[in-house]
């Protein structure tokens, strides 16, 4: 189980990165809830990632880190490709707990450092 979670999970980077928004439909489940955003379904999935792109059409985004117990990861990232002014310090970076059902990512927590106060 713990092979195919993080399998999936480095899938989603990995789509991301590409802007291969269709791998989406394969990686995520069709009820997917993603609670930070407060969102729910694929579509919001899709429109989460090209509303980034559009806005940092240089995003990448690099895993430093997978941890991956039963049907959840966690993983920590740094954001790559954000203009300067943006972002002064280091990069910014992401943490995420996805939770995987039936090989499709079914909800994810996270936060990210990108939105911080005072930046």
């Amino acid at each position: 189980m713990t092979d195919d979670v993080r399998a999936i999970a480095q899938r989603m980077y990995e789509a991301f990165n590409a802007r291969d928004l269709t791998a989406a439909e394969t990686i995520f489940s069709t009820d997917f809830v993603s609670h930070p955003l407060g969102t729910v379904g694929v579509d919001s999935v899709l429109k989460a990632w090209s509303g980034l792109h559009t806005m940092f059409p240089d995003i990448q985004v690099v895993v430093e880190d997978m941890l991956v117990d039963a049907d959840k990861a966690a993983v920590r990232t740094t954001l790559h490709g954000i203009p300067a002014g943006v972002e002064a310090q280091a990069p910014p970076s992401m943490m995420e707990i996805f939770r995987v059902q039936n090989g499709r990512i079914a909800e994810l927590w996270g936060m990210s450092s990108l939105n911080r106060p005072g930046r």
